[in-house]
């Protein structure tokens, strides 16, 4: 078992009968899934929706039940991955490409469990780099906009040409090597005229289940 699947599966143990769930997107979500669908199987009642139309995907093959967003109301707990955590708990998310739909889920949540292998744990955000998802609507002068911020951002891209989210929208990836004040860059980024928003998620998450090399689980709840 990997290290991605051992985190995962501990998180999915926090799904209880009756409950509304947020399913994640990316790597470490895939394995929570399919850990939740055994569980579907084996009796447990949950409604569920999905961060990506992939995510949507894997859980309608297992059975989990999705529900439209319109009829679901506020969820009990979503279970996602993330591509760096701090010692406060904040996060880059956004390497799959489902930022927004996964800060979306994740602010309708009244838990947000946060799996990962322990590589993602860093004492300062920002080697990872920072996805912001940008409207194609005149995206030259958004992309203008993040260099004049310092963000150095790149193009995310798919073959030859530029990579578009579920939404239909594009993602820039900042390179910004450390992020010293997250909350105010997470606030100057989504002001700017034509981003939609950012992978920083500042005290959203509320457990951090981490897996060790050894294989042990560091579990960490906020305060």
């Amino acid at each position: 078992m990997n290290l991605k699947q051992i985190a995962a599966e501990r998180a999915a143990e926090y799904v209880e009968d009756g409950m509304k769930v947020g399913l994640g997107t990316g790597s470490t979500a895939y394995y929570a899934i399919c850990r939740i669908g055994e569980r579907v199987r084996e009796g447990l009642s949950i409604q569920a929706v999905a961060t990506s139309e992939a995510s949507d995907k894997l859980a309608r093959e297992w059975g989990i039940p999705i529900v439209p967003f319109d009829q679901i109301g506020r969820l009990d707990l979503t279970i996602d991955g993330a591509d760096e955590v701090d010692p406060e708990f904040n996060l880059i998310k956004g390497g799959g490409g489902a930022l927004l739909r996964e800060k979306i889920v994740a602010a309708n949540s009244d838990k947000l469990i946060i799996v990962a292998d322990g590589s993602k744990a860093v004492q300062k955000l920002g080697q990872f780099p920072l996805p912001v998802e940008v409207v194609p609507f005149a995206s030259e002068w958004t992309f203008q906009a993040l260099e004049n911020l310092g963000c150095r951002p790149e193009w995310r891209m798919n073959g030859d040409r530029r990579y578009l989210t579920d939404n239909g929208n594009l993602i820039a990836d900042c390179r910004m090597e450390v992020i010293d004040h997250p909350a105010e860059l997470n606030v100057q980024l989504n002001m700017l005229p034509g981003v939609v928003d950012n992978g920083l998620f500042i005290h959203m998450a509320d457990i951090v289940i981490l897996a060790k090399e050894d294989g042990s689980i560091d579990e960490r709840h906020h305060s």
